[in-house]
């Protein structure tokens, strides 16, 4: 007769918890910004944006020996941003739409459901972006212009030089914001991008023409004092009077902008 043998079975192993991850607006800031750099269409707006504000500048510079005695100089810097406005908020737009179009807007608010964090991080990295990018270019027009232009930029007077240098980055970032706005409200890239040029570019001419329809019309003309644009060209004029109203102009629509694609993005399905 046999003893009986005990089998001893070895103990499961403990199991070592992992940490789930904890997402932060740091981490919904990174992911955002990889999005933006990786796309071709971001550095074609930029490079665009380049090319036609320091060409611009420079064309500028070169005539501005027969320009009047009082045109200051760091309009040749300034006043491009007229026609480049509309690649920041074109960009602003397709950096939204883009997603729709993919689908990739879906996996975004999968992983991140709250979606004002969504909203708030694209609007401070496309911002932030566009801020940088334009300070560059504003700094490259100023190194372009300054062996051309008829007389220098005075940099000892900042109202004259800096001011309004800042206050063109300010209005170009505000630009793209309004389009990241439009951008969430329609979700369409050609219906954002339609929005967008006609609140900066085609909407201000309509204004203005009111002006020939006699002093009965004259309250759409001072309406149009306040689109983006007109606050933008009060700001980028050196020596502005009156820069709190532009600037709260400017804060104001991105303002509306943002909130309106808020209040779209939360309720709306993706």
């Amino acid at each position: 007769m046999t003893a009986p043998t005990l089998e001893a079975t070895a103990a499961p192993a403990p199991r070592t918890a992992t940490p789930a991850a904890h997402l932060t607006f740091a981490r919904v800031l990174r992911a955002e910004t990889i999005k933006l750099v990786s796309l071709r269409s971001t550095w074609w707006s930029i490079g665009i944006t380049a090319a036609m504000s320091v060409g611009i500048s420079a064309l500028m510079a070169t005539a501005s020996r027969d320009f009047p005695s009082g045109f200051p100089p760091v309009m040749a810097i300034t006043a491009p941003m007229q026609f480049t406005m509309l690649l920041a908020g074109i960009l602003g737009a397709i950096s939204v739409t883009g997603e729709y179009s993919t689908g990739m807007i879906r996996s975004t608010l999968t992983a991140v459901p709250r979606r004002g964090e969504v909203l708030a991080a694209k609007a401070v990295v496309v911002g932030g972006f566009l801020a940088i990018a334009s300070a560059i270019i504003f700094g490259a027009a100023v190194l372009a212009t300054a062996p051309l232009l008829a007389s220098p930029i005075d940099w000892a007077e900042p109202a004259q030089s800096i001011v309004p240098i800042a206050y063109s980055v300010m209005s170009m970032t505000v630009f793209a914001l309004i389009g990241v706005g439009f951008g969430f409200i329609l979700r369409s890239g050609a219906g954002a991008i339609a929005a967008t040029v006609g609140l900066l570019f085609v909407l201000p001419i309509v204004v203005d023409l009111f002006r020939l329809f006699g002093p009965a019309w004259a309250w759409v003309a001072d309406l149009g004092k306040h689109l983006p644009m007109s606050a933008a060209q009060v700001l980028t004029v050196p020596g502005t009077t009156d820069p709190a109203t532009a600037v709260l102009t400017l804060a104001g629509w991105a303002a509306v902008c943002l909130g309106g694609a808020w209040a779209v993005l939360r309720v709306r399905d993706a």
